[in-house]
């Protein structure tokens, strides 16, 4: 099996046409990249947002093109700190324009317990992660079947989760 990572990995976020989806299953994601601002707003600091800027630069600049991102996070409750860290940066990411949407764990048992990108409704990307939560790479799935699966999952969640500040203001 070949993973995509680094750049191959960030080009799915440059050539899809109409719609990302994420669907995001773990209570926990490591990455050197946000490792401080996570430390820091476990501590009740101020959080410096530096580190996300890129990302929230391309989310503003590819749905004013008219493209759509969307993500779904699966949570335990009572949340995990890293899932807690998640809501608050979701703040961001959606006045960025990405749509993110939080369901709880027990009302997922139909969904994967995995992760996967769904790139307009027809390029599936399994994301893989070690035991200690990093993110090995990205497979791509190119059976029409298993695709057809995950629009349906992709479906059935975002028709079950609850809006980002919906659910920030319940928890």
């Amino acid at each position: 099996m070949s993973l995509l990572i680094g750049p191959e990995f960030s080009k799915l976020f440059r050539t899809f046409e109409h719609t990302a989806f994420r669907l995001e299953t773990r209570d926990h994601y490591k990455s050197a990249n946000e490792s401080e601002a996570l430390g820091r707003f476990v501590a009740g600091e101020t959080v410096d947002l530096d580190w996300f800027q890129s990302w929230l630069t391309m989310i503003r600049e590819t749905t004013a093109e008219g493209r759509r991102f969307m993500r779904v996070r699966v949570v335990t409750v009572p949340l995990t700190d890293y899932s807690r860290f998640g809501v608050f940066c979701s703040r961001y990411t959606n006045a960025a324009g990405e749509d993110i949407r939080y369901l709880k764990r027990n009302e997922a048992a139909d969904l994967p317990d995995y992760d996967y990108w769904l790139f307009d409704s027809r390029k599936l990307v399994r994301m893989h992660f070690d035991d200690d939560e990093n993110f090995l790479g990205g497979e791509i799935i190119e059976d029409p079947a298993v695709i057809v699966q995950h629009n349906y999952w992709r479906d059935a969640a975002w028709h079950l989760a609850t809006r980002r500040d919906d659910f920030a203001a319940d928890t």
